[in-house]
């Protein structure tokens, strides 16, 4: 059974994990035959955002307690990430993303990204393991690993910020899963699409079926 570790930005498109691509992503991994444990970073999200308005409210959440909605509670601190305990990672796009687990949304190019985030993906790097993005999520892959092939669909803006950062973006539709073979980098565009939720499962499920079909594909 292949063991995933799927990285969760809060809760909410609008301030942290799309919640359909988090669910749909952990239904294909189960539908296939894998496992996942979830992981957030223990820090506080950016803003707080009424998904009704689009206002900014006057208060502040933290990320992993707000992830743990989705996780059911079954959540680990991402500070508790350990590579040798995990097959793949993955991460769910969503606002939260390019504002919790990196600063993609306001600084484009030059964005950071979260201390722990990036570590988690060096390390799968470096143990030439699959590593997983949807939708935003591919920016701050390319900003850890710089030349690498990803995709987030044909929105012209994010594909220049990919291109500035050293990165090769693969313009795609629905369902396709843009792979890295050198990085094993694994990218599908979910809502940076317009999009129906069934068009966010096929994104999900052809993404973890490709991750788990190079994963044993290397045990052969």
């Amino acid at each position: 059974m292949k063991k995933f570790a799927v990285v969760l930005a809060g809760c909410g498109v609008y301030d942290g994990a799309e919640i359909h691509e988090a669910t749909l992503a952990m239904l294909a991994i189960k539908e296939l035959g894998g496992d996942y444990q979830c992981f957030a970073p223990d820090i506080m999200q950016y803003h707080v955002i009424n998904h009704i308005t689009g206002a900014q409210m006057p208060e502040k959440r933290n990320v992993l307690i707000e992830a743990a909605r989705i996780a059911r509670g079954n959540i680990k601190a991402l500070s508790a990430f350990q590579e040798k305990d995990f097959d793949a990672l993955l991460f769910p796009g969503g606002f939260g993303a390019a504002k919790n687990l990196s600063s993609v949304a306001f600084d484009g190019a030059d964005a950071t990204v979260n201390h722990e985030v990036e570590v988690a993906i060096k390390k799968m790097h470096k143990a030439k393991k699959p590593i997983g993005a949807m939708c935003i999520s591919p920016t701050f892959i390319t900003k850890v690993l710089g030349d690498v092939n990803v995709t987030i669909g044909t929105d012209e803006a994010t594909i220049k910020v990919i291109e500035a950062m050293g990165g090769t973006h693969v313009e795609t539709e629905h369902g396709d899963v843009v792979y890295d073979a050198e990085h094993l980098v694994f990218t599908t565009p979910c809502y940076m699409l317009e999009a129906q939720i069934t068009d966010i499962w096929d994104g999900a499920y052809n993404l973890v079926d490709a991750m788990i079909k190079e994963l044993n594909d290397e045990g052969e």
